[in-house]
C-alpha cells in the first residue's frame, strides 16, 4: 500500500534498484574503538569498484547497481571509475572525542554530496534507492549522533561495531560519553538542535551523506531504504531536516547494534529483514529489494477470488 501511494497507481511497479555506498573516514578511530585499522576504509572502496564485496554480490542477485560516494576517505584519491563518485570533503572527521567532527559548512556539502549521487544513480534508471556506508569507526559516529538526537545515554546505543572485546568496548561507551560532553558544552539541549549542527559535531561525513542519498531519493518520488545503524542514523538526520521523508522511507533491516532498534523505533519502522547482520555497505537495504518488488507485484498482479472464479464458501 505504501508503495502504491508512493507511485500514486493501484498498481506499483518497482524495476532497477541503487545503492549509494557513502565512504569516509573517522578521527575517533585513534582512541581504539574498532577492531580493525583505518586502513581498512581505502581498501574496501577498492573492492567495492573491484565488484569483489558482499554488497556487489547481494546487488547483483538483487538488480541493483552499486555506487561509491567517497566523501571523506583517508588516503590517496582513488583512479578514474565510472561507479565512483568523487567528492571528498576532507580526509575523514576531527575526533570526535576531542573536537567537532566537521565543520557547519562541510555538514552541508556532505549532506549535498549525498543529493548528488542519488540523483546520479535516478537519472541512470534507479527505482528504487537505499544508502550504504563504509568507514571504520562509524558506530562510535553513529552512536554519539543516536544518543543526541533521541536524548539517549550512550550505553543504550552503543554496540560492539566490529566486534571489539568488552574492554575496547567499555573504552568505546566512555568515548561516546566524553563525545556528548563535549558537543552538549557546544550545542545545549541537542534534541533540540539544528540536525546539521549536530551533526557537525559529532557525526561522520558518510552518515551525513547517507541523509542526503535519502533526502533526494524520497524527493524524486522513490521509495528509499535504510541500511543497519550508520545509515538509519543519517535516517534520523535526514527526517529532522524533513519529516514528510518517513512516508518514502522503509527499514531494509534490523541489524545486531542495539542502537538500531532505538532508531527504528523513533522513525516509526518494522524492518523488513531481521538476519543478525552487521556488515554494512548497503547489503541488508540491497537485501530487502527484493521483498518490496514481490510485494508491489502481489499487489498489482494477484487475482481476486472473483476475478480467479474461486469461492469463498
Amino acid at each position: 500500500m505504501r508503495l502504491a501511494a508512493i507511485q500514486q497507481t493501484s498498481k506499483p511497479r518497482l524495476g532497477k534498484g541503487a545503492v549509494v555506498v557513502a565512504a569516509a573516514d573517522h578521527g575517533v578511530t585513534a582512541e581504539g574503538v574498532s577492531a580493525y585499522p583505518a586502513e581498512v576504509t581505502p581498501q574496501m572502496v577498492l573492492n567495492f569498484l573491484a565488484g569483489g564485496a558482499a554488497v556487489n554480490q547481494i546487488a547483483r542477485a538483487a538488480n541493483a547497481e552499486v555506487y561509491v560516494l567517497d566523501v571523506g576517505v583517508n588516503g590517496p584519491e582513488f583512479p578514474a571509475h565510472e561507479r565512483l563518485l568523487a567528492a571528498r570533503l576532507r580526509p575523514g572527521t576531527g575526533n570526535i572525542a576531542r573536537e567537532p567532527a566537521m565543520s557547519p559548512a562541510e555538514a552541508l556539502a556532505a549532506l549535498q554530496a549525498g543529493e548528488n549521487a542519488a540523483r546520479r544513480a535516478i537519472s541512470e534508471g534507479a527505482e528504487v534507492l537505499a544508502a550504504g556506508d563504509m568507514g571504520i569507526g562509524n558506530t562510535t559516529a553513529a552512536a554519539a549522533i543516536t544518543a543526541a538526537l533521541l536524548g539517549l545515554p550512550a550505553s543504550e546505543v552503543t554496540g560492539r561495531g566490529t566486534g571489539v572485546a568488552d574492554e575496547a568496548y567499555r573504552r568505546k561507551v566512555t568515548i561516546v560519553d566524553r563525545a556528548l560532553e563535549r558537543a552538549r558544552a557546544e550545542l545545549g539541549d541537542p534534541t533540540r538542535a539544528d540536525p546539521l549542527e549536530v551533526a557537525a559535531q559529532l557525526g561522520g561525513l558518510e552518515i551525513v551523506a547517507a541523509a542526503g542519498v535519502l533526502l533526494a531519493g524520497a524527493a524524486a518520488g522513490l521509495p528509499v531504504i535504510t541500511d543497519g545503524f550508520p545509515v538509519t542514523a543519517g535516517a534520523l538526520l535526514a527526517a529532522r531536516l524533513e519529516p514528510n521523508l518517513s512516508g518514502y522511507l522503509f527499514a531494509g533491516h534490523r541489524s545486531v547494534e542495539p542502537g538500531h532498534t532505538r532508531q527504528l523505533e523513533a522513525l516509526g519502522l518494522e524492518p523488513l529483514l531481521d538476519l543478525g547482520l552487521r556488515l554494512g555497505e548497503g547489503t541488508g537495504a540491497v537485501l530487502a529489494m527484493p521483498v518490496l518488488r514481490a510485494a508491489a507485484e502481489v499487489l498489482a498482479g494477484m487475482a481476486t477470488f472473483d476475478e480467479a472464479g474461486v469461492s469463498e464458501g
